[in-house]
């Protein structure tokens, strides 16, 4: 499982790089889910199946809709222009590059190499008894920051219209 591990390393660090690089924030996104499915490949290679799984299927899946909705939302151009851009083919190729490379590094690992995963299998339930014992705080903590980012990103995206704000000035005046 050696090649999985370090073709799916490269594969991330590649995509992690389109993200920090890329200046157009749904390229970043497309890169940044590359990224999360190649580190997912990362744990299965190591062994730990339930993190692998919980990597892509939390990761790549929920909070990168939740990214999506955010970017949507910071309204960062007109619709049209956004669009165009996201659809030239040009802008798809890194990821797909990518992409097919880890598939192909995924095909290998099942496929092409005879041997034994590296380390213990790692239950649901020891993942569970770590994260609420010891590690409670630490989860906790997390899910704090989460909420903290969406409400950042729900007041960064608004719009602000005329009646929302309520002046004290009109209120004195009238009294």
């Amino acid at each position: 499982m050696e090649i999985a591990f370090y073709g799916s390393s490269v594969v991330a660090i590649l995509a992690t790089l389109g993200v920090i690089t890329g200046t157009n924030p749904m390229h970043a996104l497309l890169h940044l889910i590359v990224s999360l499915i190649a580190v997912g490949m990362i744990f299965f290679s190591l062994g730990a199946n339930f993190a692998g799984a919980m990597q892509v299927i939390v990761y790549a899946g929920a909070i990168m809709v939740l990214f999506v909705f955010v970017v949507m939302m910071l309204n960062l151009g007109s619709a049209a222009e956004q669009e165009k851009k996201t659809l030239q083919p040009i802008s798809w190729i890194g990821p797909v590059l990518l992409s097919i490379g880890q598939l192909v590094v995924f095909y290998l690992a099942i496929h092409g190499i005879s041997g034994e995963m590296a380390g213990d299998l790692i239950s649901a339930k020891a993942v569970g008894i770590s994260l609420y014992g010891p590690y409670v705080l630490a989860v906790e903590l997390a899910s704090l920051l989460l909420l903290a980012g969406l409400v950042s990103a729900y007041h960064l995206g608004r719009e602000t219209r005329r009646g929302d704000i309520i002046s004290t000035r009109n209120e004195e005046d009238d009294a």
